[in-house]
Parts: structure tokens; sequence; C-alpha cells
């Protein structure tokens, strides 16, 4: 049977690093606040926006002001501001010759797809979970199953590719096989905590898993 490859997007497939911060910085000055530390907001990419503004401080009342303000100028930006990860269009064409691939990730898939759209990847994928298609984001299992289920795979042929915990995480409670990235936003220390397979980049995942 064929397999399936779910893949992360930020940190995985794409750097998006300059467009985030950008993107926080005019909320905040949207908003009239003293902006976060830059290294802070590294810390919680991957995290859902809310998730990360709560953590950084924001006041509850104000967390979805935060959340849309920077929605807004994310979207304006994102695509001149965004990279693809080394190797990362090479991984997608060598996963797509011998798997079924889906994103799963905590953004907002209307903007994701318009990313993927704008680097003409995504043809390559049969379906993207975002933030707003479950209740329960990464590390919970919602976003893995819900793509699995729209996709008629099995966990058990399924493959979760990612560079947090929150990825390995999710993909552990899905009962889903992971491989974690070196290329993103989890340090080598916070990964070898969750993960027992750790690869350099997605290149080097997807070469593992067609070897497995």
């Amino acid at each position: 049977m064929k397999i399936t490859i779910l893949f992360d997007l930020d940190g995985t497939l794409i750097d998006s690093t300059e467009a985030i911060l950008e993107s926080f910085a005019q909320a905040y000055k949207t908003l009239n606040t003293t902006p976060a530390k830059e290294e802070q907001i590294i810390k919680l990419i991957g995290y859902p926006l809310d998730v990360m503004f709560r953590d950084l401080g924001v006041q509850e009342s104000l967390v979805w002001d935060f959340v849309n303000a920077y929605k807004f100028h994310y979207r304006k930006i994102s695509k001149q501001k965004t990279t693809l990860l080394p190797n990362a269009k090479e991984a997608i064409l060598k996963a797509h010759s011998y798997a079924t691939l889906g994103i799963v990730t905590t953004k907002t898939a209307r903007y994701s797809k318009e990313l993927l759209e704008h680097l003409g990847l995504m043809k390559y994928f049969e379906i993207l979970i975002g933030r707003e298609d479950v209740q329960n984001p990464k590390p919970h299992q919602e976003p893995i199953l819900k793509a699995l289920e729209k996709l008629g795979s099995k966990a058990k042929d399924s493959w979760m590719i990612g560079d947090t915990c929150l990825d390995i995480d999710s993909a552990k409670n899905a009962n889903v096989k992971s491989v974690a990235l070196r290329c993103g936003y989890g340090s080598e220390e916070q990964l070898k905590k969750c993960a027992e397979i750790i690869t350099n980049d997605s290149l080097e995942a997807v070469e593992f898993i067609l070897c497995f």
C-alpha cells in the first residue's frame, strides 16, 4: 500500500522567520504595546498564534486583536519574505514519487495554501490541515487524524515530518511514525527528548522513510 507522508510547514519546508517577526512587531505597534523580544517569539514558533501571544504576556481580552493585526500584516508580506529551506523542494519531489503527501500546520490554512501555491508546491499535496480546521492543534492528535481520515490513509502506513516536539508528540498521539528535523525551530536538546529519529533536513527524512 502507498504510504502517506505529512509535513509540518514552518521550519520544516519553509523559512518564514522574517515575516513572522515583522508581523509580530506590527501587531504590537497596532495595539500600541511594547513588543516582545524576538528570541522569545522564535522559541514559540510552531504554536498557534493565540497561544503565542498569551505566552508572551498579552492579556486574554486582547489576544484576538493581536492575532488579527498579525494576520492582516502577514498576508501582505508573507510571499515576499518566505523562502524554501535548503533541499525542501527536492524532498517534496522525491516524497511525491512514492507517497501521498499532506501538510499539517498550526498556520492558517488559507494563507498556507496561498503561500504554497506562490512557491509552486501546493499541487504536490493532497490535503492541508491548518489551525482553523481543528479544535485541538498539535501536539494533540486531531490534526494528523483528520488529515489521514480525509486521505483515506491508515496510521500504520503514515509518517509525520516536523521540526519541533509539537509535531513529534502529535504523531505519537496519533500512532503515526515520525522524523524530527534539525533545520527548524526545535533545538537538538529538545528533539532528543521527544524523537527517536532525527535528520538534518526534510530530504534526509524522506530518504530515510524510503529506505525504512
